[in-house]
């Protein structure tokens, strides 16, 4: 996780420097001034990076570290449960189609968006709450 963790902070940084060149380099040679896809591109590749990388830090203050960060750890040292999957869930099948559906919108008509939402919606609120069986029961 610290190898992730600092892999990404590198990244913020180089994308950093990429997105304040490529401001720069636009800005002088653009007859428009800097560029209007790239630069926001840019920028949001930075964002994205720098989220991953303050996240990845927060978690491994607040957790344990793995056998992955041990050296002289063996394989079977993380063996064990890795989390709770729902193996015949639909729900994120319902999910995807509406997400398909929200950027068909986009592209062909804004009225299959409001299809999209509406499953989009469902598939999340089910897949979220796919395990609840109430408040008060155990």
């Amino acid at each position: 996780m610290r190898a992730a963790a600092k892999i990404f902070w590198i990244l913020a940084v180089f994308f950093l420097i990429v997105t304040v060149a490529y401001a720069v380099i636009t800005g002088m040679y653009e007859p428009l001034g800097i560029e209007t896809v790239g630069f926001p591109a840019f920028i949001a590749v930075t964002g994205l990076a720098l989220m991953i990388a303050m996240v990845l830090s927060l978690v491994i203050r607040k957790n344990e570290l793995g056998a992955s960060e041990d050296l002289h750890a063996e394989v079977e040292d993380d063996a064990g449960v890795q989390g709770s999957f729902a193996p015949y869930s639909w729900a994120p099948l319902w999910a995807a189609i509406g997400a398909a559906l929200c950027f068909l919108g986009v592209a062909a008509g804004w009225w299959i968006l409001a299809f999209g939402v509406i499953f989009a919606v469902y598939g999340v609120l089910s897949w979220v709450l796919e395990f609840s069986t109430g408040q008060h029961e155990h």
